[in-house]
């Protein structure tokens, strides 16, 4: 599980713990119905302000303190992780890598090169100029200048699951530009096209 997806899973599963929690606090302290301990414990966590439901006990009101605090403190942990991702370009990534999943799901009949150095840049130049389908697996981070409209892959092209990211089933070539004799020979021995 990535980063973000931790990150988003956590939030999700703070906020329906501390729902739970307010609600069966509400209804064993208090011995409120569901909805009334539900309603409460909204009002509270999102500090709305409506007032109470129903008069509160001290231990109710000590309970309701300590469910506005960690309640407060999830929401604004839930935004900061938002506004984190928003900033840093998590979300963005994230929808980036969903898009070119999608795209190279549609890909049939295209030629995958494996290394992005400099001949895989000349490889990739030549045949997208003659309007070929091409994927690039390339290991190491590719610079935003240099994707351009490629569609370049992050992985080990050695990789059985990374080429069979690429689509390597529905392929017609693929093209081993790696920095070392030695991977490229077991990249093409290995491939199955």
């Amino acid at each position: 599980m990535t980063g973000i997806r931790k990150k988003l899973f956590l939030s999700l599963w703070l906020i329906i713990f501390i729902n739970a929690f307010g609600v069966i606090g509400y209804m064993v302290i208090e011995g409120w119905n569901f909805r009334d301990s539900l309603f409460m414990t909204v009002i509270t966590i999102t500090t709305v302000g409506y007032g109470e439901v129903h008069e509160l006990t001290a231990a109710g009101e000590i309970f309701t303190i300590v469910l506005l605090v960690v309640g407060v403190s999830i929401i604004l942990y839930l935004l900061g992780t938002a506004a984190k991702l928003l900033l840093e370009g998590e979300l963005e990534d994230l929808i980036g890598r969903k898009r070119l999943e999608r795209m190279i799901n549609e890909l049939r009949d295209h030629y995958i090169i494996c290394g992005f150095g400099r001949m895989g840049k000349t490889i990739a130049k030549e045949l997208s100029s003659r309007g070929i389908d091409i994927l690039i697996i390339e290991q190491n981070s590719v610079p935003n200048l240099e994707k351009g409209e490629l569609l370049i892959l992050e992985g080990d092209a050695n990789n059985e699951d990374v080429l069979k990211s690429a689509g390597i089933e529905k392929a017609k070539g693929l093209i081993s530009v790696l920095s070392s004799d030695a991977e490229n020979l077991f990249l093409v021995l290995s491939a199955e096209i």
